[in-house]
Formats: C-alpha cells, structure tokens, sequence
C-alpha cells in the first residue's frame, strides 16, 4: 500500500535490501528484572559512527520493543560488531517471538563490559561500550546516539557478519 509520499513498503524494503550493512549485537543488563536483572539483546544492521569528536555512534530501535523500553530507561549499553561465525548469534537475537533473553545468552561466551555493565559477546570483532546522549523518534523507531565510554578491538582478524538482501552473509 502506497504511503503519502508514494513508496509501498514492498518497495522500501526492497530497495533497502540492495544496501549490505555490518551485524551488530546491542546488548544492556536490565537491572530491574529479577534479584540479580537480566541482560537483553538485539540484533541490529542500523547501526553507525556518527562524531569522532566527540566519539558517538547512533542504532535505530524500535519503537516499543523490549531494546527501546530498556534504553529509555537504562543510559548504559554496549555494542559487539558480530564475525562472519557468529550468524547464529544473529538470527537467535533477530528473532520476533523469543524465549526469555536470560536463556538466549545461556551457551554464548560473554564478559561483562566495565564501563557499561552491558554484555560483550566472546568472538566479535570489537566492542563499543556507550551511555546514550540523545534519543530522537523517527517514525517507527528511536535513533539512540551514545558517547563511546570504551572501544576495543578482538584479537582476531576474521571478517564481518554482513546483511544483504535479507540473508546473513560474509565478504569473499
């Protein structure tokens, strides 16, 4: 169904579907749920640097999800850019109708951050600990711009998880 401005949603996915974009984890511990809180997680491709001065990146959530409510809440998150072996990892947190976030990080090797008590997920590529600076609504989703607290990068060199085409896919 054609939209005001004129583009379907078939033809906006679409079209968007041609661009490949980097995997990445958003991860938070919800320190409101349960004795001890829970860490949650999200599978996101919108997901970008925006200032190296000072450090901020930006991921679009969205609106009403379990991500959204926590980071409403919550300043501090981290970010773990996922390798092209960890597209499991990707699809279990990707997932529309999940099993509660404490079993989804049950057999996946994490530490927690020390600068955002957030998860880091064992294996990725690098890691971005963050405090939100701004949240701003855009349609359907809330882009949340945080200050990178901490940066690292893993010890290996493989290559990025990529998205394209709505298939989970690697360079080469």
């Amino acid at each position: 169904m054609p939209h005001p401005g004129g583009v379907s949603d078939d033809e906006f996915r679409a079209a968007l579907s041609r661009l490949a974009a980097g995997v990445v984890l958003i991860t938070a511990h919800d320190p409101d749920d349960g004795p001890r809180g829970e860490d949650v997680g999200m599978t996101a491709t919108a997901f970008m640097s925006v200032s190296l001065e000072p450090p901020l990146v930006m991921v679009s959530v969205r609106n009403d999800s379990r991500m959204d409510d926590l980071l409403e809440r919550q300043p501090l998150w981290a970010i773990s850019v996922l390798s092209q072996g960890q597209r499991h990892i990707a699809g279990r947190f990707a997932m529309k109708n999940r099993i509660s976030d404490r079993l989804l990080f049950e057999d996946i090797p994490t530490e927690q951050g020390e600068q955002a008590g957030a998860p880091l997920i064992g294996g990725a590529l690098a890691h971005l600990e963050c405090r939100t600076e701004q949240r701003v609504v855009a349609g359907d989703h809330t882009l949340v711009i945080g200050r990178v607290l901490a940066a690292d990068v893993g010890g290996d060199d493989k290559g990025p998880l990529t998205y394209f085409r709505g298939k989970y896919r690697h360079l080469g």
